[in-house]
């Protein structure tokens, strides 16, 4: 347990009682503060009152289930999410990171698998000290402060997700150079190794449609047809 955990408050959304007392239970011996509660309705009457630092989220929940939920805190913040399903078709993996997950898990896992993909989503919000120190850059109308982790346009902030903002940066730190799926996914980390995993393309429309002048035409970020992607941020147009 390291200190930064013992200070990580973690809600878990999940109408299973039996599955929500293990989460909170095992997540509590390895120091974190966590709070279980059953669908969408105490889920926000808690967040009225209390500041999550991450979510782990049902996607099949009585009431709104947790696509909607997602959708609805996406509106507000960008607190990380980890979505939960028992169904563990690709295209609930790719509809949960098109609202705004940060990670994705089918059950049945194992409770261990959990605690890597936590720590490795807050490890990608957490800026390494050498990264806070870094300064800001710029490409077109934008600046990117790694630091404040703020993406502004004119001076105009652009809100992003923790995924976004990650991958963001990614681009920005390897400019000009043709970066295959499965070397971002590996930059990202704490995402299943897939050779046939589509969520890097489902994140990367997501970030071209809040940067790119015209997202069907992108001048930033541009794709290598059967290979990556390549950012160019001294893209003219």
């Amino acid at each position: 347990m390291s200190t930064a955990e013992a200070r990580t408050r973690v809600l878990v959304v999940d109408d299973d009682a039996s599955l929500r007392e293990l989460l909170t239970d095992y997540l509590r011996q390895e120091g974190f503060d966590v709070c279980g509660v059953e669908d969408g309705v105490a889920m926000f009457d808690w967040l009225e009152t209390h500041q999550a630092d991450l979510l782990i989220l049902d996607l099949m929940l009585p009431g709104e289930d947790g696509l909607t939920l997602a959708r609805r805190l996406r509106t507000k913040d960008d607190t990380p999410i980890i979505m939960l399903s028992a169904r563990g078709e690709d295209i609930d993996r790719i509809v949960g990171l098109e609202v705004g997950a940060d990670d994705y898990l089918a059950k049945p896992f194992n409770p261990r698998e959990l605690l890597a993909r936590i720590r490795a989503v807050l490890r990608r919000r957490t800026p390494a000290a050498e990264t806070a120190a870094a300064e800001a850059t710029s490409f077109g109308p934008y600046r990117l402060d790694l630091a404040a982790r703020q993406l502004t346009r004119d001076g105009e902030a652009v809100t992003l997700t923790g995924s976004e903002f990650d991958l963001l940066r990614i681009f920005v730190e390897h400019p000009n150079q043709m970066l295959h799926r499965d070397r971002l996914l590996d930059l990202l980390k704490g995402y299943e190794r897939n050779p046939f995993d589509r969520s890097i393309d489902v994140q990367v429309a997501r970030l071209r449609a809040k940067i790119e002048p015209n997202k069907k035409q992108p001048i930033y970020i541009r794709t290598v047809w059967g290979r990556g992607y390549i950012f160019t941020p001294q893209a003219e147009g």
